[in-house]
């Protein structure tokens, strides 16, 4: 196509057929990169976890790093959904259960093993998982987005649930909750 885009510059005569060809390559890329536009616009990035007997996910996008929780120290005077605090590469952050802050039922104790940590500009702290599952690729499409209430999740806290029964939380709305946030002097 280069010697086409040359040729076009120069102010060369090109056949009908020659016009063609350059005006069909274009608009075959023209598509294919409108068509990658669509394609990520449809689909989020996710981290898939297991806490209890469902399995959960946030967007990557909110996620910084999965770590593993070797020990923590845990805090006394707060409220259950905080477990404690840990130090990661000498960064002290909160860790929340999501159990204690939904209100799920405790079924098992679990691994609670792993951290999710998950940050936006304004806020970074880490959620316990019994299991880290997979990353992977889901259609917004697929969502059902019609739950307004999960038992113990609230509207504002649910993204949406998969197909298969996967449910999407929101990471932002958690991340900007101000119940989470903790002022004690």
């Amino acid at each position: 196509m280069n010697f086409q885009n040359e040729a076009i510059e120069k102010g060369e005569i090109l056949t009908p057929e020659e016009k063609r060809s350059i005006l069909k390559s274009r608009a075959q890329a023209l598509a294919i990169e409108r068509h990658d536009e669509i394609t990520k616009q449809d689909f989020i990035e996710i981290i898939e976890f297991r806490l209890g007997s469902e399995n959960y996910a946030f967007e990557t996008k909110y996620v910084r790093e999965v770590y593993l929780l070797n020990n923590f120290t845990p805090l006394p005077g707060l409220p259950a959904f905080v477990v404690g605090i840990v130090n990661i590469r000498g960064q002290i952050l909160s860790i929340i259960d999501l159990k204690s802050l939904f209100n799920l039922p405790l079924v098992g104790l679990g691994e609670l093993n792993k951290i999710i940590i998950l940050k936006n500009e304004n806020m970074e702290f880490g959620v316990l998982a019994d299991i880290i599952i997979d990353t992977h690729s889901i259609s917004l499409n697929s969502l059902n987005k019609s739950y307004t209430k999960m038992p113990g999740i609230g509207a504002e806290y649910l993204k949406g649930v998969s197909s298969d029964h996967l449910i999407i939380l929101n990471a932002e709305s958690i991340l900007k909750d101000e119940k989470i946030i903790i002022n004690q002097l």
